[in-house]
């Protein structure tokens, strides 16, 4: 390979001899004539497909929203509660709740009609532009819904531009080392512990310390510039810190692919070089970035309650508090209309970023992830030994009695102080672990089992996780209690049908991209089917990843089931349940700071024990060689090993696992 055809190399991704094997590498032999004579047919059979997938998104997010909108509209029937009462009292404060005025009220809503009847007039109206009249208030429910999403939009851009600094900062470790040619093993505890700051506590913790003590920043309101910056940063933190996780695994992989030594060799600047490794990562978690910034714009329902800030999610919350069905309506179907509209422009950049290498079969194939180090141990077990000995300590406590001061200060025979109640902070948290761990662990295994199945449904999946991500977990709680009351197991219920969404869509983001490797698109040549390829080649290389991914989000899965909780929809008080102790001392955090310490600095504990064992476990996996795993070049440079002898030993690597599978 000479450095003029190095030289020429603009695109990792659109290159085969960085690495990609074609056809005849593969033992497929194809002439130039055969080739010119099949490409037609093949572009023909292509723009079939992409034909096929989009009709298949655009069917499911039809019927997708449909279903959800109806779901809500029928809220009332499903809850068995009676709307009309609280129409009466919003409405009519001065009459009495006869049975006459009652019925009135029904007539007046449609009620009396039932729920397809109220679902076709309000359908009916959406067409023509009319989203109906607030039950509650009696006004149009189109302006004050845009004018409260407008404000979650700016709120979103400005905490996407917070997550993006922050993941970029995470990068930069592992671009340094990829560029180096030392082994990149990801971001690590900081991006761990920052995905665990719960978003409430942050923001009163910002509120208190900036806006009250400091006085840099009002505390509260909507009224200006500088009225943004804090609840952006109460949400542009924890969701920096997951998407940098997710970048730095992605470009983890991206610096192991061989082109990265064939550019080094032929003389690319070292900025070059990082920005196609980037340009390689982003099309794996650029779905997951559409994800946030839909759950950045309705997921702030906490942060815009403790900041006062007039968005969407906090309207959502009062509209469904109220049984105000069309407002609910209205701002859930622009929601899902903003997550469509979203996921369509991730889907298209993912596919430019791809570009013509993911139909042609030239995409890289990653190497083998660096092993463990010596000392891999160090940080899972300071924080699995910290972790242990709090709960430990705990659990030999009482959590329940009053038996001290109130907001007593910590000692040594109070290490973590009490609350406000004057219960033991330490037998809460530890007797709390069982509870919020153990059912967000079981939480977080469903959303795997739930995220992998739809994932790799294809373009079938895409209304469902569009739909799913768009929701809040605070609506989907209010709509499983309404049928089947509030308890523990409904709030995992809540929680599970709406935070499977992500892991579905890194599912589907890694099934195209590994689809499209060299060594997969020979396969159906060698008479192997679709389930068998999926499930015997793309299901094993994906399913590390996206367990490290499901892991990650147990802290957040265990502070979502603590919300609903809190919100009287899960567990109740005086659970010694994490999530709820945060809730609790959140309003003494500036008098009496270690309410709040204990709960939050064992969430932050667990995330950071969970995140370092899955890196390791999934280092030591992939640390030999498997198939579909190839050696990387040496940074020695061209030999024995390198470029030519590395492109046959990825061939045979190759028709040797296809091989296997037909087996």
């Amino acid at each position: 390979m000479t450095s003029r055809t190095a030289g020429q190399m603009t695109d990792p991704a659109a290159v085969p001899v960085m690495g990609a094997v074609t056809g005849e590498a593969a033992g497929v032999t194809v002439g130039h004539g055969a080739g010119s004579a099949v490409a037609p047919v093949a572009g023909r059979a292509r723009a079939r497909a992409l034909g096929r997938a989009g009709a298949a998104a655009l069917i499911s997010r039809a019927l997708a929203f449909t279903a959800v909108v109806v779901l809500i509209g029928a809220l009332p029937w499903l809850s068995g509660n009676r709307p009309e009462y609280t129409v009466l009292r919003a409405r009519y404060a001065d009459r009495e709740a006869t049975p006459e005025v009652l019925a009135q009220i029904r007539t007046e809503l449609g009620l009396d009609r039932g729920p397809v009847a109220v679902f076709a007039d309000w359908a009916s109206g959406v067409l023509t532009g009319d989203f109906g009249t607030s039950w509650i208030s009696g006004r149009p429910v189109l302006p004050g819904v845009l004018e409260a999403l407008g404000v979650s939009v700016t709120l979103m851009g400005a905490a996407l531009a917070v997550a993006l600094f922050v993941a970029a900062l995470t990068c930069v470790p592992t671009v340094r080392a990829g560029l180096a040619g030392r082994p990149a093993r990801g971001a690590g505890a900081a991006a761990a512990a920052l995905t665990a700051l719960p978003e409430f506590l942050l923001a009163a913790v910002l509120l208190i310390v900036v806006a009250v003590w400091w006085g840099w920043l009002p505390p509260y309101g909507w009224r200006g510039p500088q009225h943004v910056v804090l609840p952006a940063l109460a949400l542009g933190l924890p969701a920096g810190g997951l998407i940098g996780r997710l970048l730095t695994t992605a470009l983890a992989g991206a610096f192991t692919e061989r082109w990265v030594h064939t550019w080094a060799v032929a003389g690319h600047s070292r900025a070059r070089i990082a920005l196609a490794a980037l340009h390689r990562a982003l099309p794996g978690v650029i779905g997951q970035i559409a994800l946030v910034v839909v759950g950045l714009t309705g997921g702030a329902v906490a942060v815009e309650e403790v900041f006062a800030i007039p968005g969407l999610g906090r309207s959502l919350l009062g509209a469904a508090a109220a049984q105000d069905i069309p407002t609910l309506q209205a701002g859930v179907l622009l929601l899902l209309v903003l997550a469509a509209a979203l996921g369509a422009l991730a889907a298209l950049v993912r596919r430019s970023l791809l570009g013509p290498a993911a139909r042609s079969g030239d995409l890289p194939v990653p190497g083998p992830p660096p092993g463990r180090r010596r000392s891999w141990w160090v940080v899972p077990a300071v924080s699995g030994g910290a972790l242990l000995a709090l709960v430990v300590a705990g659990l030999f406590r009482d959590p329940y009695t009053s038996a001290h001061t109130r907001l007593e200060a910590p000692s040594w025979a109070l290490p973590l102080g009490a609350d406000a109640a004057g219960r033991d902070v330490l037998a809460r948290v530890g007797h709390g672990a069982l509870d919020t761990l153990g059912l967000a662990l079981v939480v977080v295994a469903a959303c795997l089992l739930i995220g992998l199945v739809v994932g790799m449904a294809g373009a079938w999946s895409t209304g469902p996780v569009e739909v799913t991500n768009a929701a809040p977990p605070i609506i989907a709680g209010i709509l499983v209690v309404a049928v089947a009351g509030p308890s523990a197991a409904g709030a995992a219920v809540a929680v599970t049908l709406v935070s499977w969404a992500p892991l579905a869509a890194h599912t589907a983001a890694l099934v195209a991209e590994i689809s499209a490797r060299p060594y997969v698109r020979v396969l159906p040549l060698l008479g192997a089917g679709r389930a068998r390829i999926l499930a015997g080649t793309v299901l094993p290389a994906l399913l590390p990843e996206v367990a490290r991914h499901a892991v990650l989000r147990l802290p957040g899965t265990a502070l979502a089931i603590a919300a609903l909780g809190f919100l009287g929809l899960g567990q109740q008080p005086p659970a010694p349940e994490w999530g709820l102790l945060l809730a609790e001392g959140i309003g003494y955090v500036e008098r009496a700071p270690w309410t709040v310490l204990g709960p939050a600095g064992a969430l932050v504990l667990a995330s950071v024990l969970a995140v370092s064992l899955s890196s390791a476990e999934g280092a030591r996996r992939t640390s030999r060689p498997g198939p579909g795993h190839f050696a990387m070049i040496p940074a020695s440079g061209p030999g024995p090993g390198s470029a030519e002898s590395a492109g046959s030993a990825e061939s045979a690597g190759s028709a040797e696992r296809a091989r296997q599978l037909q087996t």
